[in-house]
């Protein structure tokens, strides 16, 4: 099952040539955030950058960035895959999001690579499916550079390594642009992942590049060969940038500054989604110990 939401697609071909880029060129713009970027001004911007793409007023973006601790169910998700409360979810510093991507209950933190392609369909020439495809490739191919042998599992979507998941997937197409993208797991707390069941999947693990390798393995530089890799399978140049908008000159689409503080810093909206588990327990049973089988940390 491929993890995708999609809507108003405006797609090429599966195979063959490339239409014509709409930007102009066939580079994919490259950037690296800095720190821990909070999810929801984040997935603001990116619905704005994919706007702004659908209408032609930028090229193709890659953002690389980490989060701080967050949980997301996309739109085919089952809530009961989440099996924290809200009391258990303020104990652990993290936040719950129901969000627009496909895909089910995922994880997101410090030492995992997050990466949101912008792109348009057409101008890579890839259907859906072929463009989840190729995420999974670069994915794989990224593993290898570190000598991580890893592999896709016919009927789910993302990159394994045996039975432990290393990567996740999961998009959205709007306009014939997709949005959000893959979560590598470079060196996060593993723990964090006890307390869903990933990608509602019952019966496999998740593992990372860190614990595989028996050592540590930093963000950026897994981000830089990710990069490279992205742009390869979608046949178009990689160019690292800075920051969108760093320059002082306003990027299409990029959320202004408020009074209480800018989009990275995500003072404005990022504050825990204990309001949307209303319906849960507080202070109701603790998390069960095996509601599904992860692996050995």
């Amino acid at each position: 099952m491929v993890a995708i939401h999609a809507e108003r697609l405006t797609l090429g071909s599966e195979t063959g040539s490339p239409p014509a880029d709409p930007a102009g060129d066939r580079q994919l713009l490259a950037s690296r955030l800095p720190g821990l970027v909070p999810y929801l001004p984040m997935w603001e911007w990116q619905r704005c950058l994919a706007a702004a793409r659908e209408r032609g007023e930028i090229g193709d973006r890659l953002l690389l960035l980490e989060h701080p601790h967050v949980y997301t169910i996309g739109r085919g998700g089952d809530r009961k895959h989440l099996l924290a409360d809200p009391v258990t979810l303020e104990r652990i510093g993290a936040t719950y999001h129901e969000v627009d991507r496909g895909g089910d209950t995922t994880y997101h933190g410090p030492g995992q690579l997050v990466g949101y392609p912008i792109v348009t369909l057409a101008s890579i020439g890839r259907s859906v499916r072929a463009y989840v495809r190729g995420l999974e490739r670069a994915i794989i191919q990224t593993a290898a550079r570190f000598g991580v042998a890893a592999h896709t599992v016919p009927g789910y979507t993302g990159v394994w390594v045996g039975d432990d998941k290393l990567a996740a997937i999961g998009v959205r197409v709007s306009g014939g642009v997709a949005y959000h993208g893959f979560a590598l797991n470079v060196s996060p707390d593993l723990s964090y992942f006890d307390y869903i069941v990933p990608c509602g999947i019952t019966d496999r693990g998740v593992t990372s590049l860190a614990r595989l390798l028996g050592r540590p393995v930093s963000v950026a530089e897994v981000a830089s060969a990710c990069a490279a890799m992205v742009a390869g399978v979608l046949g178009l140049e990689c160019r690292w940038t800075g920051l969108p908008g760093s320059d002082g000159s306003p990027e299409p689409g990029r959320p202004r500054a408020t009074a209480g503080g800018d989009w990275l810093n995500g003072s404005q909206g990022e504050q825990s989604s204990l309001q949307s588990l209303r319906g849960m327990p507080r202070g109701g049973s603790p998390i069960p110990e095996r509601r599904y089988s992860p692996r050995a940390r």
